[in-house]
Order: structure tokens, then sequence, then C-alpha cells
């Protein structure tokens, strides 16, 4: 007999997708069905980079309607498609980026450079478009971890704009590609803010899905110029378990939201140590206080990372966990942190203001 529409449907409105623990139906991720006779063909988009994913979920939905309907053909597709989502009221979204996400902690020496570069390769490695902007204008230190050294940028051809450097597939923006490694930076905060400014607007960034901006240590002058000027689609918090850390953590979310940029989550470094030798773990700087700010501040736990010799070592020499080990453990868990990140991006309303139209008033 020949199956409707309605009948594929109600089987998808049973498949659970793993990562946002909802069905497809009402993530709205079922894109298109079309039924001939017992011939079955739908299509998946999700909403969200998750290219691992893919071929877990094709056969969760392909194993799903062969029980259910048993079709005498059955095509399943699942691919990913990110949108440009709402940014802070009165800003619209920067030429060639569709969502930016500002990386911050509060405080100095919790992993957040690190953890910034290794969410940005994770998020690329799920099939993503991804910028970095260094923010970290007195302390620039993604040059290093990307192993792009002291390399210039170019001007961008027929344009004023400066061309993003690329490693592992990201396009890269820092401070640190124009001033000599030992120099430092002695600048008042309003000319910091203005570097900032013109690094942001003026690289020539193209069609990026995420630009991740790893943000400075603290609360100051930089942060406010960014959260005021920079049209951030969320923020992500990185903390370790230590209550000194989680204090500046505070602060942290506290001036996010009275920029009105939301905070997508939480991510807790340097969570647990497993020593190498003896396979001993213990929680050197604390536990559950990601999970407690969460809940003080109803945000979400994005995951926690473990406190691992291999990811400083791997970050030092300029091949950061996930593009030196893609395959193991830790990799693994910055990627499933970074499809977090980027669920709790698409759960944001869309932004439709580069699809309306200009409207002009003329008198006759």
């Amino acid at each position: 007999m020949a199956f409707t529409q309605e009948q594929v449907r109600a089987v998808l409105a049973t498949v659970i997708d793993p990562n946002r623990g909802q069905d497809l139906v009402t993530t709205k991720a079922v894109a298109a069905i079309a039924v001939d006779g017992e011939a079955i063909s739908v299509k998946i988009v999700l909403d969200y980079p998750a290219k691992s994913q893919w071929a877990a979920i094709k056969e969760q939905v392909e194993a799903a309607l062969r029980q259910a309907l048993h079709p005498s053909a059955l095509f399943v597709e699942v691919t990913s498609q990110i949108a440009t989502h709402k940014v802070p009221p009165g800003m619209r979204p920067l030429p060639g980026v569709a969502n930016a996400i500002a990386v911050a902690s509060g405080k100095g020496g919790v992993g957040k450079s690190t953890t910034a570069v290794n969410l940005a390769l994770a998020l690329a490695s799920e099939g993503a478009r991804v910028g970095v902007l260094d923010a970290d204008i007195y302390g620039p230190s993604i040059p290093q971890m990307l192993g792009l050294g002291q390399q210039n940028p170019r001007a961008a051809e027929g344009s004023d704009k400066i061309e993003p450097l690329t490693a592992y597939g990201l396009q890269v923006m820092s401070i640190g590609f124009m001033v000599d490694v030992e120099t430092p930076m002695i600048w008042r905060g309003p000319m910091a803010s203005q570097a900032l400014t013109q690094l942001l607007t003026e690289t020539a960034w193209h069609d990026l899905d995420y630009l991740i901006i790893d943000m400075p240590p603290g609360t100051g002058d930089i942060h406010l110029s960014l959260a005021q000027k920079a049209p951030l689609t969320g923020a992500v918090v990185v903390t370790t378990p230590q209550e000194i850390a989680l204090l500046d953590a505070r602060k942290g979310i506290k001036m996010f939201e009275k920029v009105h940029v939301p905070i997508l989550g939480i991510v807790e470094n340097m969570s647990l140590h497993v020593c190498s030798k003896c396979g001993h773990a213990e929680p050197i700087f604390g536990q559950g206080g990601g999970q407690k700010l969460c809940a003080d501040y109803q945000v979400p736990f994005l995951g926690a990372l473990p406190l691992d010799r291999r990811i400083r070592e791997e970050t030092d020499g300029g091949a950061p966990t996930v593009v030196a080990e893609p395959d193991g453990p830790i990799a693994a868990k910055y990627r499933e942190i970074a499809r977090q990140v980027a669920i709790r991006v698409a759960e944001r309303g869309k932004d439709f203001t580069h699809k309306m139209p200009t409207i002009v008033v003329k008198n006759d």
C-alpha cells in the first residue's frame, strides 16, 4: 500500500536528535518528505554543525522508518545549515559573519584562549566555516597557538580591509600579527578599544558561520566596548571549579547581562586531573563549581574539560588538541561542547534584517 507524508512524519517524531534530546519534528529538522507509493525519501537539515553525527542520525532515521513502515525503497539525507541569528537591539550582524560568539572568563589563567581555539577548530571539524578574532590586545596568544608566528596580514584584494590569515581552515586575525612579539602594548583603554574595533570591522571575513572572539581576561574597557559595539550573538564563559575563578566568572556573566548579550553557557576547564602513570583521578581545583554557577544564573552547563598536559603541550606547539589528536577523547569532548554552543546559538531567534527591503517614502 502507498504511504502518506503524515505517516512518515509521525515516525520521524519518534526519532530523537542525540545532541538536543528532542525529536526531529519538534526541532524542525525535517526539511522534506517525498513519498512515491511505498518508496520514501527524507531530507534532514540540522541547524547546527554536526558532520561527525550525520551518519549516526541517518541510521536512526532509516531504522525507525524500516521498522515502522517497511518501505520498498528508502533514501535519507542528513546535512546542516547555519542561519544568522539575532544580535543585541540596534545592531546588525557583521558583514561576512553570521554569528559572533565571545569567549570570556573574567579571570586569567583558566585556559580561556586554549578553550576558544579548540572550540573554533571543533566547529570547523563539524563542517562550519569559522574565524577567530584575538581580542586580547595586551597579550595576544592566538598566533602562537595556531602556529602562525609573526606572519603579516595583507590588504584584501579590491578592498580597504585586511585579509585574515588562515590556519587549519580557520580565518584568523590578531594584533599579534602587527607588532613584534616582545613589544609591549602600552596603550590606554580607549586606544586598545579602538584597535580592537578596527580589527573586528576592518577584517575581510569571508562567509563565516561563526566568529569566535577570544576576549581578554577581566571586565574592563575592552570588554565593555566590544559588548556595546560588536553584534554578539552570545557569550561563552570559561571557568575552573575553583571558587576564586568562579567569583570573576560571575562578574563576567553580569557584565554581559547588562549589555543584553545572552550567555550561551558555561565551560568548566581543568575539571579533573587523571594521573598519566597510575590513573588516579583528582579534582585539583575543586568540583561542582561550574554546575553551581549555572544553577545560580539559570544558564546551560556546556561541559567539563580535564586538566591534561597534552592540551598545554599541543597548544604551545601550535597544533591544538582538536587537530593534533582529532580522534582522541579530549578532541571528542571539545566537539561535544562545540555542538552544544552551536545548538544554543540556533535556539536564538533568526535575524532577517539582511532580507528586509529598504523603504523610501517620497513626496510627489
